[in-house]
């Protein structure tokens, strides 16, 4: 025999019950012995509750009674209805005698809602028969006999087991019986109730006392998953589990799972066999005797939770707090289910269920009294609304690797707790922190794709550029890197566009269409309520307003990654604060693009640096703009203004040029280099040779354009004034005694290099960097390559993003 459990969503009115029945008469067509274990259809249990605290507190629950008759009584024909009338009577008169009374028992309200599982059991015994199936009603108060503890009752097994057998004795093999879940009786015959997950109960002990074959166990769900897929939606489901793991699931809170199920399973060696009601044809998951590979299985959740701590630096060294603690909660009827407990018994934190919160703390006030007179005990605190996450065959030798990944998201638990049998840990954290921490952890530990958020500052061209390199991108970073790389916000100083879920290719259409006025705090509400985690925030602005930011962005879990190179040339004051803030809040800053565009030129000066290598020199030609514009003026014969024009309509430059022609952009970048090497430099310690005529640097973009021609002359003459072989070359170089900002040298200016010099050979508007060192000598580390240009920068925007992901193992 097979028993099969249907759970209240199952048997849902119309394509529910209509499933229902079809799978039951299916398997008897089959010619397989089955037995129905049912639980109240739909929302009837929290119905029948909400009517008996109308009732209770006075209000006028008829309305309510007649929805909840006219759902149970759906069209059905005269025969059912004439079946639960005396259920609809009966809870009548309990509504009306708790309402005259103001208030109810647990033995009332037991048997109140015990209605929904006997009008069920009627209900489908009923539609059987009339489709040709041999059914009957059992009630399993009549077979289940329990103590007096109403709500939350025992069973008595022996004496269930006999009336089991016996009353089973007598239907035949083609008979289905149709049996009411969660509900029992004591032996007085008054009703009681099974607790949570009762009706699964009720089918774990009818196969237990049958000595079933196997116990499915038919939900909304597909079976048991890695999470809670409602929470994390890359959660797989599992297909097998072992007895002893979908215990430890149970213990832990699987809400699909409950230790009561399972015990009686195992003593019997029964299959149980988790399905979906509405894909019959999915195996689903079976849990049974046989063990599967080690290995986390699943993260279960336990919510309505909060935490009580007990601290006291006098309890230090004494013996026996612990138990002091189980005595008073156990005589108030209070369940511990973690427990953490700090050394010599200094501090003990442990989780009780929200509802008990209260009573646990005037429980401990009173039992520790004399303590607190005495000092020994300093406080007693609830913390509330909190969460366990239990990650379930997590051994503590890789558990540094979900928890590191929780603190990159700034999720700090509020306790850990260790199983005793090694291979279960459980994390208390607040209950708001709670969806963002299971993707987190889900991501980490099962291999699924890993979610990347990006929120992208500025859409210009190069903003542009990178959003559709990465947009484009997607696909094939997730099947070479299992990313998941989604760009979740795009804003520029007025506006945002979000979606948690990924902008799309037609972003532009978008962002003029749905985006909204942007200010900090809408992207921070956008955060907490989509819970997104593994955040990146992308500067591709220009902006010194929007670098104030950064640090607000660092506490609020975001890494940094920037093509702005404000953040790093302004005062060195706030340079040494965001850092501080960095090292604080665990969080990264890439800005390689800040110099080199794509080049590799700060990861390599930081290597060396950090390595303990001596650095003695850098110099270079930094912009790409400038170094296409001398590298052209050298080599053709064109006038200055000729080239430089060029350059203008080719959009090499700024639209106003003299943000490139006065040298401040080299400066900054040989600034930023400078405080790689931990020098304090300001940007005024910086020496620039301005290229623009003194006359010409103010005034309208227009003008300026006009004037062009002023060059000429000077530039010529420091070209024809150069040696034979030499190239104008204008370069950035940090020189001196750099150990010591008070020695460093910083000097940007337009030189005359040998044409067969490193410096000399570029062409076009490369760049070039030689870093000398103590150790190569006069032999220079050479890093040459396109110093310039959108695509460039935003893929080297880009690699940051993905050299992030990858050193933090998001």
């Amino acid at each position: 025999m097979k028993i099969l459990k249907f759970g209240g969503k199952s048997l849902a009115n119309g394509n529910g019950l209509d499933t229902v029945l079809n799978i039951i008469r299916q398997k008897v067509q089959n010619k397989e012995q089955v037995a129905v274990v049912v639980s109240a259809r739909g929302n009837a249990t929290d119905e029948l509750i909400t009517l008996l605290e109308k009732a209770r507190n006075g209000v006028d629950y008829q309305s309510e009674l007649k929805s909840f008759k006219s759902y149970q009584l759906y069209n059905f024909n005269d025969n059912y209805q004439q079946e639960i009338a005396e259920n609809f009577e009966l809870l009548e008169k309990l509504l009306e005698g708790v309402s005259l009374l103001g208030d109810y028992s647990l033995k009332i309200k037991d048997l109140v809602i015990a209605q929904g599982e006997l009008i069920a059991a009627k209900l489908i015994a009923e539609l059987l028969r009339e489709q040709g199936v041999k059914s009957s009603f059992v009630d399993s108060r009549n077979i289940f006999v329990t103590d007096s503890e109403f709500g939350n009752a025992h069973i008595i097994s022996d004496v269930s087991k006999k009336k089991t057998q016996d009353l089973f004795l007598r239907f035949s093999k083609d008979e289905v019986p149709v049996v009411t879940g969660f509900i029992a009786s004591t032996q007085k015959g008054e009703t009681t109730t099974l607790g949570r997950n009762g009706s699964n109960y009720s089918a774990a002990l009818l196969a237990n006392f049958l000595n079933a074959t196997e116990m499915q166990n038919y939900t909304h769900v597909d079976g048991i998953f890695t999470a809670n897929p409602e929470l994390v939606p890359e959660a797989k489901i599992i297909r097998h589990l072992s007895y002893e793991e979908a215990n430890e699931l149970a213990n832990f809170g699987a809400s699909i799972l409950h230790a009561k199920t399972i015990i009686p399973l195992i003593e019997r060696n029964i299959p149980l066999r988790i399905k979906n009601t509405f894909k019959n044809e999915d195996s689903g998951t079976l849990i049974h005797n046989e063990s599967s590979e080690d290995g986390i299985k699943s993260i279960s959740v336990i919510e309505n939770n909060a935490l009580i701590v007990l601290e006291g630096r006098g309890l230090l060294g004494k013996v026996g707090v612990d138990a002091r603690i189980f005595r008073a909660l156990a005589n108030k009827n209070i369940s511990v289910s973690i427990i953490s407990q700090g050394s010599s018994e200094r501090g003990i934190g442990f989780v009780v269920h929200s509802n008990d919160a209260n009573a646990a703390k005037l429980a401990l006030e009173e039992e520790f009294s004399q303590d607190f007179y005495t000092n020994d005990v300093s406080s007693v605190s609830v913390i509330d609304n909190v969460a366990v996450i239990s990650i379930v065959g997590q051994n503590l030798d890789t558990f540094h690797y979900p928890y590191n990944a929780l603190i990159r998201n700034q999720i700090v638990p509020l306790l850990i707790n260790n199983a005793i049998t090694g291979k279960n840990v459980s994390l208390v954290l607040k209950t708001n922190k709670l969806h963002k921490a299971l993707n987190v952890i889900h991501g980490e530990i099962f291999g699924v794709s890993r979610r990347i958020n990006l929120v992208v500052f500025g859409k210009g061209t190069v903003g542009a550029t990178l959003i559709d390199q990465v947009i484009d991108a997607h696909d094939n970073i997730l099947k070479r890197k299992n990313i998941s790389l989604r760009i979740v916000a795009i804003a520029n100083s007025s506006r945002i566009l979000t979606d948690a879920s990924g902008i799309s290719t037609n972003w532009k259409e978008q962002f003029e269409q749905e985006a909204v006025n942007y200010d900090f705090s809408i992207l921070q509400q956008f955060i907490e309520k989509n819970h997104l985690e593994n955040l990146i925030a992308v500067d591709v602005t220009a902006s010194k307003a929007f670098v104030e930011n950064y640090i607000q962005l660092i506490k609020s879990g975001f890494d940094l990654v920037s093509a702005n190179k404000i953040a790093n040339t302004i005062s060195f004051d706030f340079y040494q604060e965001l850092r501080e803030n960095l090292a604080k809040y665990q969080k990264s800053y890439l800005y390689e693009t800040n110099v080199g565009a794509g080049l590799p030129l700060i990861d390599t000066i930081r290597l060396l640096h950090h390595s303990g290598e001596n650095i003695t020199r850098i110099k270079g030609i930094f912009s790409g703009t400038l170094s296409y514009l001398f590298n052209t003026f050298s080599e053709e014969n064109k006038p200055f203004d000729e080239v430089l024009q060029f350059a203008i309509d080719s959009g090499y430059t700024e639209p106003d040029p003299r943000e490139d022609l006065c040298g401040n952009d080299v400066g900054r970048k040989l600034l930023i280099l400078a405080r790689e090497l931990d020098l304090g430099n300001e940007f005024t310690d910086v020496k620039i040779q301005n290229l623009i005529p003194e006359h010409l640097r103010e005034g309208s973009v227009s003008n300026f354009l006009e004037c062009l021609e002023e060059f000429n002359a000077h530039y010529q003459d420091i070209k024809d004034g150069q040696a034979d072989d030499h190239v104008l070359r204008y370069v950035g170089d940090l020189h001196g005694d750099l150990s010591d900002t008070a020695t460093a040298k910083l000097e940007v200016s337009l030189v005359s290099v040998p044409k067969n010099s490193a410096l000399g050979q570029v062409k076009g508007a490369d760049s070039i960097f030689e870093i000398y060192t103590e150790s190569y000598g006069n032999n220079p580390i050479v890093i040459q390559g396109a110093g310039a240009g959108a695509a460039v920068t935003a893929r080297g925007v880009f690699g940051d993003i993905l050299r992030l992901a990858e050193r933090n193992n998001f």
